[in-house]
């Protein structure tokens, strides 16, 4: 197996509170060499920019908050809390049974990841509107 899939099928960490989310974005280092995968596009070849890094943390964030209407977060996983390198976004749109037991739980939206991405195959492809807002962010 590889580093990619332990993380992705390791024991992760949720973000309850959007407090918490909060103080989780503020202790991510944006130039640590993070890999930023879209499920549904082709895995990155190479760790975003730190600028990259920095937006796509900033308009996730809003994106989570305004479309996700309860007054906790819950969608976000990471492997540490503390010093995250593997982070799990659920989109609020596609939530299926993201916590608990499930034998087919959906994918996630999104990964952070300090280790290259390997393509998780979607069943189905990527949204428009969501292939356009993650296009916007880096064009």
């Amino acid at each position: 197996m590889s580093a990619f899939h332990d993380l992705y099928t390791g024991r992760l960490w949720s973000l309850m509170s959007w407090d918490q989310l909060t103080a989780f974005w503020g202790r991510i280092d944006p130039a640590a060499g993070w890999y930023l995968y879209a499920v549904g596009e082709p895995p990155p070849a190479a760790p975003a920019a730190a600028e990259a890094t920095r937006n796509f943390m900033h308009h996730v964030d809003e994106l989570l908050r305004r479309e996700h209407h309860h007054d906790y977060c819950a969608i976000v996983y990471a492997d540490d809390i503390e010093k995250p390198g593997f982070i799990k976004i659920y989109d609020p749109n596609n939530l299926g049974v993201s916590c608990g037991f499930s034998t087919h739980p959906p994918l996630p939206g999104w990964i952070m990841c300090q280790v290259p991405p390997e393509d998780l195959k979607p069943a189905h492809p990527l949204p428009e509107g969501r292939r356009r807002w993650w296009s916007k962010l880096f064009n």
